[in-house]
């Protein structure tokens, strides 16, 4: 008997991808860490840059996977990084920081078409990743177009690929994603949406969520460059004038000698208030993970869900961790408290011991030379402000144990926080009862839009002080020193400080633009269940259930297929490009007497011309081996590769036939 010979083993790595189809999936993961990179830790994404680079490196000199022993140890490391800088791998940035570097280490061991499509299918997941930190227009674009690079590299895949240039690779995945468009709109209004994320992540905290309860100088300077949108304003009416439109957010009694905070007294009923001038409107908030909702000047009631507190401060049931539209009534005209207790009196004048010895003077001062005339004090001090060679600025010199006294006599300078501070401090001192209100003030009116555009740099803290018989005033000791700040925004005021933000035209590009955003936010972000069981109101259809959605999703669903199928058959109906390509290429060699025969193959038939055209041999039958291949090696021929073949036939000229 003859032994039998045992079958040969398969090669671990059934098929190499080449080199182009490696670079575009290098390109897709490049875009891919770059896409986070504001994500991660800069030490970890320059480390994961480093690994890419070295591996796409390494793959043009030679092929083959990484060994394990490099690659257990790079695993290792990443779960250790993020553990150490996250405290753990749970959660939305630390999730995100290891699915990129599990991403990239990936690429380590790719080398096969299996591998390629596993690294193109991650790569997709972490691209979309990026859409739970930002969820804006452009944020979305720039998603879309990493599937670019994705999508090259799988047609990359395909057999018969011929070599183009990177804009050449890329515009096909361009056109699908554009003809991929009516069926994601289709499933965007019709899929059913849930109450909460799939994902059942809770909501960001960032670091900079706007007003806080206390106010201390840094955390003003953040809101104060920061030129994110707060809040959207549209009034009933016409807007009130600049100089008006204070947004309420936080009443601060407290003062520890550096810094003031609010204190939320739930049970005290709202301060008693005389209105005048009543204005409607909406606002449409950014989440700042906090319950304090702004509204203009002084609010005559709370919104749905929120409750009026003492000092006209409204405080939402819940933090507002999402995107929050309320309407209110506020007074732009009006009389506060016109009576004061004692405990508020007594609250109201409380200052700590042993700070600021020249202010408390200076505060004496006043009250010993004007008497009881409680106004002229307060104009003293905003006299002080003006005359006295304050300035404003962003970038204060630092203050000591007397904050107050070396901001009055030394330093003079600083932002809206120091004024507002000194001036209440100094009111106090001379027995005036005052306190420091935070919020917003000013905003951008965009006449197209309608509506009032406020920014975090809009943040503004200001005082009210109680005078006889017209109750808690608004008094802006910031205007004192730098009136643009009030009648002509916040970057009017920077001056010169920052330029990028100063800039008018960069100023009117982003006001601009933030009507597109608004539209993002309302038509696509703010897209919620309540209002898509609302979709088919215009149709006389008050509310659509979730089997109706179903049977319109499925019926739409058909009628694609039924007109991709129908577009599929008429290309077919029309004719054949390849085919006339090829019977171009038949009239070009009858005319110098090479007739194809009609029993006679594509094959031969060149094959024959070729002998006959000795000088163009080569051009003949790389024209032949790009017909088969386009005829037999696909179900479609790719249609970059049918327009180089049509192409070379019609450059192709006869020169001489060889008898």
């Amino acid at each position: 008997m003859h032994a039998m010979t045992p079958p040969p083993r398969k090669s671990r790595v059934a098929s190499v991808v080449d080199t182009r189809a490696f670079d575009l999936l290098s390109l897709t993961i490049a875009f891919v860490l770059g896409l986070h990179a504001m994500h991660l830790p800069w030490w970890l994404g320059i480390a994961l840059a480093l690994i890419l680079g070295w591996r796409w490196w390494q793959r043009r000199q030679r092929t083959g996977r990484v060994p394990r022993w490099f690659k257990l140890p790079l695993l290792v490391l990443l779960v250790l990084a993020v553990i150490a800088h996250y405290g753990s791998i749970f959660g939305r940035a630390p999730g995100v920081a290891l699915a990129v570097g599990l991403l990239i280490l990936k690429l380590l061991e790719t080398e096969s078409a299996r591998d390629v499509r596993v690294g193109i299918s991650f790569a997709c997941f972490a691209l979309m990743a990026a859409l739970l930190f930002d969820q804006g227009l452009i944020a979305t674009l720039v998603v879309a177009l990493g599937l670019l690079p994705a999508l090259a590299t799988l047609r990359a895949l395909e057999p018969a690929q011929a070599p183009a240039t990177l804009q050449r690779t890329l515009l096909p995945g361009l056109g699908l994603l554009l003809s991929a468009l009516p069926l994601a709109l289709l499933a965007f209004l019709l899929v059913p949406r849930l109450s909460s994320p799939l994902w059942g992540a809770p909501s960001p905290n960032e670091a900079r969520t706007g007003l806080s309860e206390s106010m201390s100088p840094s955390g003003f300077t953040d809101l104060l460059t920061d030129d994110r949108p707060a809040m959207r304003v549209s009034f009933d009416g016409a807007p009130p004038p600049a100089n008006l439109r204070y947004f309420r957010a936080y009443v601060m009694w407290n003062y520890d000698g550096s810094s003031w905070s609010y204190a939320d007294v739930v049970n005290h009923a709202p301060a008693e208030l005389k209105a005048i001038g009543i204005v409607g409107y909406r606002i449409s908030m950014e989440p700042t993970h906090q319950h304090v909702l702004p509204m203009l000047d002084m609010p005559l009631g709370a919104p749905t869900g929120a409750t009026l507190r003492a000092d006209r401060v409204v405080m939402a049931d819940k933090a507002v961790n999402d995107p929050l539209t309320y309407t209110a009534q506020s007074a732009i005209q009006y009389r506060l408290q016109p009576e004061l207790g004692v405990r508020a009196r007594n609250l109201g004048l409380s200052l700590p011991v042993g700070f600021n010895p020249r202010t408390l003077a200076l505060g004496q001062q006043w009250r010993q030379r004007y008497g009881s005339d409680d106004a002229a004090i307060v104009q003293a001090a905003l006299t002080l402000f003006h005359d006295g060679g304050f300035r404003y600025t962003l970038a204060p010199a630092p203050l000591g144990h007397d904050a107050m006294d070396d901001f009055l006599f030394n330093t003079r300078e600083g932002f809206c926080e120091h004024y507002s501070s000194a001036f209440t401090v100094l009111m106090r001192d001379a027995g005036i009862p005052a306190r420091v209100v935070t919020g917003y003030q000013g905003g951008y009116w965009s006449k197209y839009g309608n509506y009032l555009l406020v920014r975090y740099s809009d943040a503004h803290a200001w005082s009210e002080v109680w005078l006889a018989e017209r109750g808690w005033v608004r008094v802006d000791p910031t205007a004192a020193v730098r009136p643009q700040r009030v009648s002509l925004g916040a970057a009017a005021a920077a001056d010169g400080q920052l330029p990028w933000y100063e800039s008018r035209w960069l100023q009117s590009l982003r006001n601009h633009w933030d009507i597109v955003n608004r539209w993002w936010g309302q038509g696509v972000i703010g897209f919620d269940t309540l209002r898509q069981h609302g979709l088919l109101t215009p149709f006389g259809i008050r509310d659509v259930d979730t089997a109706t959605l179903g049977v319109l999703l499925a019926i739409s669903s058909m009628l694609f297929i039924a007109i991709g199928l129908a577009w599929a058959l008429l290309r077919r109906q029309v004719g054949d490009p390849l085919r006339a390509a090829l019977h171009e290429l038949e009239r070009k060699l009858a005319r110098k007497g090479i007739v194809r025969r009609p029993s006679e193959g594509p094959q031969h038939y060149l094959s024959r011309a070729a002998r006959a055209l000795p000088g163009q041999r080569d051009e003949l039958a790389t024209l032949m081996r790009c017909y088969l291949e386009l005829r037999y090696a696909h179900d479609e021929p790719p249609p970059e590769s049918l327009r180089d073949f049509r192409r070379t036939v019609r450059d192709f000229r006869v020169v001489r036939v060889v008898k």
